[in-house]
């Protein structure tokens, strides 16, 4: 089976920009399928970011703001300014554009008022 056809019959309901209406809906199998329309192949570091979103938003049912995702990779090595990089390294088209829509959340508030 090719991805295309992989990722709609796992694919639960999206908005227009890709990010899943009912963040419950997502998956681990999922998130691979996510990152391969942006050209990403999920490495352990992308696995702790996402990991991490999803725990949070398990525990809060909000989705942490980039702050809190620095926070915790920093955390693991020290250095918030190189984690603050390797962030936005892991997901080069943002935090909110990327990495939250792979991990399943809905669009970000703040992306929603900047549009």
């Amino acid at each position: 089976m090719n991805c295309r056809a992989e990722l709609n019959s796992l694919m639960p309901e999206r908005d227009n920009e890709g990010y899943l209406l009912d963040p419950g809906d997502w998956s681990h199998a999922l998130a691979p399928l996510l990152a391969h329309e942006d050209g990403l192949v999920l490495s352990p570091a992308h696995w702790q970011v996402i990991d991490f979103i999803r725990v949070w938003y398990s525990d809060t049912e909000s989705v942490p703001e980039a702050r809190r995702v620095i926070q915790h990779l920093a955390e693991q090595d020290g250095d918030k300014r190189a984690a603050k990089q390797a962030l936005y390294d892991l997901f080069p088209h943002g935090y909110g554009q990327q990495a939250c829509r792979i991990a399943g959340m809905r669009k970000p508030l703040k992306l929603m008022l900047d549009v």
